[in-house]
């Protein structure tokens, strides 16, 4: 007999023995469900296999790879279940049935399970499921737990998506000491999530130390490795173990960052000049690479600069590109964003609009709350197409709101600097285009002296809300502004709508 047709049987019968239920009885006698045979072989070259399946009940299949398609997926007493896969080699998956809280599993491989060789676009254009194995440099790490990080080989990129220790363990990817430049050698399955191609919980299997690291990024005349916006010269500095230094700068950081010096030895640095930065904040990752004479090595590091903030409302905010410039935005907290499990994100409106502050820093520290006016920086981001602030921080509250009766108000110390939030029914609106008007509790009756679209309105945007919003006498009015009395009358002014009531 051919060694290539036995092997397949002899998978077959491996997984048969090792596939079950959970309980440790017969899988095919369960009393809540029955299969006719819990491993499938599918032709490599694609096609389809059955089994049957007899159950006291509704049942369900799950953990279903894309590349697998099961008919039908879910079904109640007595059936059939297909499972078909186009041409595919070295796949295998297993299937859970569920039914009456009992779980039987099924085994389904495709081909021969075996190792491939392969380059990075290679695994790229290759089927899910397969494992690889494939040799690269290190370009990236942004998981140090359980070893997330992207491989790259010169022919594409693929992002390994958790990495074994030399036992087979998880989330102790420190162990292997592995840092960006070094060449490795992996294998592991293959799988695409949210469109991405990833090796998933690979193998080590060798890792070649780069012969150049950069160790350090030293700004001159600051105890800082940001540059500032007026510019400056940033050091970086290397060991090197091969022959010489050349640096790649990326052709969209050339107008800004350059070259000025190098040294060179064990420890060699390159000094780096940047320009005065009249934009946002900005970076750039440079390349070191250095030679053996036989193979070439690569080190990485990314220069960051700092950019000018540019005071902005809320539309001219949401009219921005999606970039790295920096924006400073005061207004009322509107809202809490309440998706936001970390409860740092809120909505901040201004007289132009309301805008996401997605997961701001400070701003749990900062005890700031719903009507409070507050100044936020950060960048112009969007998810979904839905604009947002992000990456931003929580510089000041303002003015802390404090909200109150309207006869407490009426009670309270005038103050220019002190706001409060009241609310109140609109018995008589005085003056339409600034929304002079009266608000009542039943009791006690309040002047508001303009009533404005919201926080920074001036001049023209300051006229004609009332009719823009459709407020009236009768709707029930909560507005922001800080307490004054002329000639005798006390007045609620600043006046910034928060919102009513019909």
């Amino acid at each position: 007999m051919k060694l290539k047709y036995f092997f397949p049987f002899f998978v077959a019968v491996v997984a048969a023995m090792f596939t079950g239920c959970s309980e440790d009885n017969d899988p095919t006698y369960l009393d809540e469900i029955r299969v006719s045979q819990s491993y499938v072989s599918l032709n490599p070259q694609g096609g389809s296999a059955s089994i049957d399946v007899i159950a006291k009940g509704e049942w369900t299949v799950s953990e279903v790879p894309e590349w697998l398609t099961v008919s039908p997926a879910s079904g109640s007493g007595n059936g059939t279940i297909t499972f078909s896969a186009d041409a595919g080699e070295g796949r295998t998956a297993e299937l859970l049935i569920t039914c009456a809280g009992k779980v039987q599993r099924i085994n389904i491989i495709q081909g021969i399970a075996t190792i491939s060789n392969a380059t990075c676009a290679e695994v790229l254009a290759g089927p899910d499921s397969k494992t690889y194995r494939v040799t690269g440099t290190v370009t990236k790490i942004v998981n140090t737990t359980y070893g997330n990080w992207y491989l790259n080989d010169g022919t594409g990129e693929v992002y390994i998506y958790g990495t074994l220790d030399s036992k087979g363990g998880t989330k102790n990817f420190l162990s292997w000491g592995l840092e960006v430049g070094d060449q490795i050698t992996v294998e592991g399955p293959k799988t695409t999530y949210n469109g991405t191609v990833e090796l998933v919980d690979v193998t080590v299997v060798k890792i070649e130390k780069s012969l150049i690291k950069c160790d350090s990024l030293t700004v001159k005349g600051v105890k800082d490795d940001t540059l500032p916006l007026e510019g400056g010269e940033i050091v970086a500095n290397l060991t090197c173990k091969g022959t010489g230094v050349a640096v790649d700068i990326p052709a969209e950081a050339q107008s800004w960052l350059g070259v000025v010096s190098t040294t060179v030895g064990a420890n060699p640095t390159v000094t780096f000049r940047a320009q005065p930065n009249a934009g946002g904040d900005r970076s750039a990752t440079v390349h070191f690479n250095t030679t053996d004479g036989k193979k070439n090595y690569t080190a990485e590091a990314t220069i960051n600069q700092s950019g000018a903030i540019v005071e902005v409302n809320v539309e001219d905010f949401l009219d921005a590109a999606v970039s790295t410039n920096q924006y400073r935005i005061t207004g009322v907290i509107s809202g809490l964003y309440s998706s936001d499990s970390q409860g740092k994100s809120f909505y901040i409106q201004d007289y132009s609009g309301n805008v996401l502050v997605y997961r701001a820093e400070g701003f749990i520290e900062s005890g700031a709350k719903v009507g409070d006016i507050v100044t936020v920086v950060g960048q112009r981001g969007a998810y979904k197409d839905n604009p947002q602030m992000v990456s931003g921080k929580l510089e000041e509250v303002k003015y802390p709101v404090t909200e109150v009766s309207i006869a407490d108000f009426l009670a309270k110390e005038d103050s220019k600097n002190v706001y409060y939030m009241v609310t109140g029914t609109i018995d008589e609106i005085a003056n339409t285009t600034y929304g002079n008007l009266y608000l009542t509790d039943g009791t006690n009756r309040l002047y508001v002296y303009g009533c404005y679209p919201g926080y920074g309105a001036t001049g023209d945007f300051r006229k004609d809300f009332l009719a823009a919003a459709g407020i009236e006498v009768g709707d029930k009015l909560t507005m922001i502004g800080y307490k004054d009395t002329y000639n005798g009358t006390i007045e609620l002014c600043g006046g910034i709508y928060f919102s009513h009531e019909k």
